[in-house]
């Protein structure tokens, strides 16, 4: 039986090496690498699922990408993606943005979904090929081994915003997210949209970057209670901000909605509990739905065009009827 010691032999490498070349690791020259993974192939030495994938040269295994901060937020997303996966007889590995990219090469994997803001538009596109596809959650790419599977963020937000005014809101602030995503330019483009239509002036300092999390949501809230200039409505990009700003409010006496209201978007587990009205994310479904596209690209059946999924408004006690002044 062929073991590691004499694919080191048959190399003239130590045993360390091979190990790390079959480990992914950086630290070895690509002529040795190549050499090393050649020599396990004709010596028919495959330790794992890695190797068996250098035997057939082809993978049955779909990486799943993401940013690590809000670990919650995606479970819903993992379960449409694993159940998908599955029933297509497809292994799924999931990793953060700093452990992806190794993991994101055809003799590895078969292709990969992206929902990390911290992947750069030029990495996705060197990495996609005809044999290598991919599919993103959180922006549109242009290029033809990139499907889009992304969330209509601009017609909800709009909903909610004219749903505010209508019921007698008319000073607002704002919590964005990391200002260079997709998601976040969408929802305040809506946000700045609306209240222009409606002749409502919106003043930048009443802007506040966030990124995303709570404490960013909860810092925000304390700089307005600060400047003792508190709006009718926080608006807020996603509910983990949502939920720091109503904490902040509750912990120095302000009532939500009586004092202020809060909105968020995504319609997190946390949201329905803590009164909060926001987008509801069909996140299970999307989570399917870009597993059903990659492994259907893998597959050969081409589709590249983006596919918005759409949100709709929960109404909850977080923002109430306000007599316009």
């Amino acid at each position: 039986m062929i073991g590691i010691k004499d694919v080191a032999k048959a190399a003239g490498v130590s045993i360390s090496t091979v190990s790390n070349v079959l480990n992914e690791k950086k630290n070895v020259g690509e002529e040795t690498r190549a050499k090393i993974l050649r020599i396990c192939k004709e010596m028919g030495y495959y330790p794992n699922s890695v190797g068996k994938t250098l035997k057939t040269g082809k993978s049955n295994t779909i990486v799943f990408n993401f940013s690590d901060f809000d670990r919650s937020f995606y479970l819903k997303i993992i379960n449409g993606i694993s159940d998908y996966v599955n029933d297509n007889d497809f292994d799924l590995i999931i990793c953060t943005d700093k452990s992806s990219e190794k993991y994101m090469r055809s003799n590895l994997s078969s292709g990969s979904i992206i929902l990390d803001k911290n992947m750069k538009d030029e990495t996705l596109i060197k990495i996609a090929s005809e044999n290598y596809p991919i599919v993103v959650l959180d922006r549109i790419l242009d290029n033809p081994y990139i499907k889009s599977v992304v969330v209509n963020n601009y017609d909800p937000m709009c909903e909610l915003i004219q749903g505010l005014i209508n019921r007698g809101y008319r000073h607002f602030g704002f919590v964005g997210g990391p200002e260079q995503t997709a998601d976040n330019k969408e929802r305040y483009k809506a946000f700045r949209d609306v209240l222009e239509e409606n002749h409502i002036n919106f003043q930048q300092k009443s802007y506040f970057a966030g990124d995303y999390r709570e404490k960013s949501g909860y810092t925000a809230a304390k700089i307005l209670l600060l400047s003792q200039e508190l709006p009718d409505c926080l608006v807020c990009a996603n509910d983990n901000m949502a939920i720091g700003a109503i904490k902040a409010f509750r912990d120095n006496g302000i009532r939500v909605p009586e004092d202020i209201a809060v909105t968020g978007f995504d319609n997190c587990d946390l949201a329905e509990p803590m009164g909060l009205t926001t987008v509801s994310i069909p996140n299970y479904e999307r989570g399917y739905i870009a597993a059903r596209y990659l492994i259907e690209n893998i597959r050969g059946k081409r589709n590249v065009e983006p596919f918005k999924i759409s949100a709709k408004i929960i109404w909850r006690n977080s923002v109430s009827e306000k007599k316009s002044k």
